[in-house]
């Protein structure tokens, strides 16, 4: 699969007010900061697209991205990261719901991608995610986010690790290197 365009859809603050689209979707789990954004401009080579910052929190709103390839287009949906964010209680809470009702009420979702900040261990949060998923049987594949920070003998020993604890396919990623991109990109197209 190759990437063609890639495009900015909408954000939105819930699932009510997304564009009803019926095109495969993958909804991009993880810790606030762990990579997200970086993840869509180095997969769809272009640096702008999605926003990025290092204050953690920054996405607030359902970021949809429509990828054209060279077989069939798909969806990224880039969601509130869950953990540390600069925001009250009370708005935690509400991205909380609305993350919830998004991911067991979108019917194009065809699975979940939950990204884990290789240079970490796993944290509790993301025990919680990959738990609340089995529960609800959603489709989870993992991306081990920036692996340019670890050796490649660290990176094995963190897959394993996923592998084990959540039993889910785990691909290294790095966006400084453009590492794993063919990788992704294989796991999506044999998904839709």
């Amino acid at each position: 699969m190759k990437i063609k365009n890639a495009k900015f859809l909408t954000s939105s603050p819930n699932l009510e007010l997304c564009p009803d689209v019926d095109i495969p979707e993958f909804a991009l789990l993880g810790r606030s900061n762990v990579g997200k954004s970086s993840f869509i401009n180095t997969l769809v080579n272009q640096s702008k697209l999605a926003k990025t910052s290092n204050t953690p929190g920054k996405t607030r709103l359902i970021n949809l991205f429509e990828i054209q390839t060279d077989t069939k287009p798909f969806i990224l949906a880039d969601l509130p990261g869950y953990g540390f964010a600069k925001v009250s209680k009370k708005e935690q809470e509400s991205w909380q719901k609305n993350l919830e009702k998004y991911l067991l009420k979108r019917k194009n979702i065809v699975s979940t991608i939950q990204f884990i900040d290789a240079r970490h261990d796993i944290q509790k949060n993301d025990f919680q995610m990959q738990q609340w998923l089995k529960y609800n049987n959603i489709p989870c594949f993992n991306v081990l986010t920036k692996c340019d920070y670890i050796s490649k003998n660290e990176i094995s020993k963190k897959i394993s690790i996923i592998k084990k604890e959540f039993q889910n396919d785990a691909i290294p990623f790095s966006s400084k290197e453009k590492q794993y991109i063919a990788e992704i990109l294989n796991k999506i197209s044999n998904l839709i």
